[in-house]
């Protein structure tokens, strides 16, 4: 017949280790943590290279303002409505749809 003291010896180990993992599961630095942090990270990755290729595509944008007059042009005609001397610009009121 085993002794209650016996029986609480194995309480014990059990309760250090039940301690240990829960500490190792959702502790400051424990799997769901870091699962978390991998997800921050995977985000921050995607943002990073979005902001690259942004950033790129207005450097590209810098160099054809620099160089291509064609560009310039275009953007004026686009943005400010300008127009060269020679031509004749026409306006239609938009059409009403039913």
């Amino acid at each position: 017949m085993k002794r209650p003291f016996q029986k609480r010896m194995y309480f014990i180990p059990l309760g250090c280790i039940a301690f240990i993992l829960f500490f190792t599961v959702f502790g400051d630095k424990g799997l769901l943590r870091i699962f978390e942090l991998r997800q921050d990270k995977a985000k921050i990755e995607a943002h990073l290279g979005e902001s690259r290729n942004e950033n790129e595509k207005l450097k590209r944008e810098i160099v054809a303002l620099k160089t291509d007059h064609r560009y310039i042009e275009s953007i004026a005609r686009k943005d400010f409505g300008l127009v060269r001397s020679n031509e004749v610009i026409y306006q239609f009121p938009p059409e009403n749809k039913p």
